[in-house]
C-alpha cells in the first residue's frame, strides 16, 4: 500500500508538471501570434540600428530600399519586392540627420502606404527641428511645426493614419503640433539609463542634474527616486554663466541628463560647476548625441587640457546614426541602443 501511495503522488507530480509544461508552451505560442508581423524597412545610415531592432523579434523582417539618384542628383528610388507587402504591418526607420537627406526619405515614406499595406509606422527617434520651434521676432520661421505638417501629411494605410514613433521631442508642446491624420507615439530613453546606472558599483550614491528648468520639466518624473541638484543659467554683467539653483552634488556622482546636446558647452559649464561644489565624479546623459561640426571631441579623454575630460561616463542613444559611428570606443562615450524599445513601439 504504501509503494502504492507514492506510485499515485509521483503520477499525480507528473501530471501537474505536464499541465504547467503544456500551459507555458501554450502561452508561448499565443504571445508570438499575438504579435504584429512588421515588414521593417530603413535608410542607409539607419541600417545598423534597424538590424539590432530585428534581432530583438522574430516578429520584425527587414526590407530593402534601392537608394539611388539620377545623373542631376535628384533620388531615383525602388522599394523591392513591393508586391510581398500587401496586407502586411510595414515600418520605416528614418534619420533626418541633414536636410539633404529628408527629401529621398520623405518621397519613401509617402509611397509606402499606397502599396495597399495593412498599417504604417514611422520610426523617426530625433525629431530634428524640435530645438528650432520658437517665433521671437516676425520673421522667424518655425521649422519645427513644418516638419510636423509634413509628417502629419503622410498619406492613409489600409490601417487608417500613420502611427509615428518619437523619442524625447524637445519642447513638450510640440505633441500639439501634428495633425490629425498622423498618431504620435512619444517614447523616452530614460528606461535606458536607469538600466545602465543599476550597473555602477556606486549606484547608491547617484545624484541627477538637469542644466536648465526645462530639463528638470521634461525628466524629473522619471528619476523621482534619485536626489536631483537643479542647474541654471544666470546673467553677470554681459555673461551668462551656470549656478546652482538647488540641491547639493557634494560627495555624489551626479549625472547630468537632458535630451540633446549640440556643442556640449552648456554640459561642460555644468561639470565645471558641480565639480567645484564637491561632486565626487560628473557623468551625463543625452538620448540625442548631435553633435554638430564634430563637437564630440571636446569631451575625449584624449583632450587633457579640455577641462569636460573630467566625465566619467557620457551616454547616449543611437538615435543620430552618424554621430554613434564617429564615437565608437571613444570613453568616455558609451552607447545605449534604443533597438529593444524600438521593436516594443512597432507591436503597440
Amino acid at each position: 500500500m504504501p509503494g502504492g501511495r507514492m506510485d499515485a503522488l509521483q503520477l499525480e507530480r507528473a501530471l501537474e508538471e505536464r499541465i504547467l509544461g503544456e500551459g507555458e508552451r501554450w502561452g508561448r505560442l499565443m504571445e508570438k501570434n499575438t504579435k504584429k508581423f512588421i515588414h521593417l524597412f530603413y535608410c542607409e545610415e539607419a541600417e545598423e540600428l534597424a538590424r539590432k531592432v530585428a534581432e530583438q523579434s522574430d516578429a520584425i523582417q527587414l526590407r530593402s530600399i534601392a537608394w539611388r539618384n539620377f545623373d542631376d542628383g535628384f533620388p531615383n528610388l525602388f522599394i523591392n519586392d513591393a508586391h510581398d507587402i500587401r496586407g502586411q504591418h510595414v515600418a520605416f526607420l528614418a534619420s533626418f540627420s541633414s536636410p539633404a537627406v529628408i527629401f529621398e526619405q520623405v518621397s519613401a515614406i509617402f509611397a509606402l502606404p499606397k502599396l495597399f499595406i495593412a498599417s504604417f509606422t514611422l520610426v523617426l527617434p530625433f525629431f530634428p527641428t524640435g530645438s528650432f520651434e520658437r517665433m521671437e521676432e516676425e520673421g522667424d520661421v518655425a521649422t519645427a511645426f513644418t516638419m510636423a505638417r509634413i509628417l502629419s501629411m503622410i498619406p492613409k494605410s489600409r490601417g487608417g493614419p500613420t502611427s509615428l514613433v518619437i523619442y524625447d521631442i524637445h519642447a513638450l508642446q510640440e505633441r500639439f503640433y501634428f495633425g490629425d491624420d498622423i498618431l504620435p507615439c512619444f517614447e523616452t530613453g530614460i528606461p535606458l539609463l536607469l538600466q545602465r546606472l543599476r550597473q555602477l558599483p556606486d549606484a547608491d550614491n547617484i545624484t541627477i542634474a538637469f542644466p536648465d528648468d526645462g530639463a528638470w520639466k521634461r525628466f524629473h518624473k522619471q528619476l523621482l527616486h534619485f536626489p536631483m541638484v537643479v542647474c541654471a543659467k544666470v546673467r553677470e554683467g554681459d555673461k551668462r554663466i551656470v549656478r546652482i539653483k538647488e540641491g547639493n552634488p557634494e560627495g555624489q556622482h551626479v549625472v547630468i541628463v537632458d535630451d540633446l546636446v549640440q556643442s556640449g558647452g552648456t554640459l561642460i559649464e555644468c561639470q565645471k560647476v558641480l565639480a567645484s561644489h564637491g561632486a565626487a565624479k560628473v557623468s551625463a546623459y543625452v538620448t540625442h548625441g548631435v553633435f554638430p561640426k564634430q563637437s564630440w571631441q571636446r569631451f575625449l579623454k584624449s583632450n587633457t587640457n579640455d577641462p569636460s575630460n573630467n566625465f566619467t561616463f557620457f551616454w547616449i542613444t543611437d538615435s543620430c546614426p552618424l554621430t554613434v559611428k564617429a564615437i565608437a570606443d571613444k570613453p568616455p562615450f558609451e552607447v545605449l541602443s534604443l533597438a529593444s524599445s524600438i521593436a516594443d513601439a512597432l507591436q503597440i
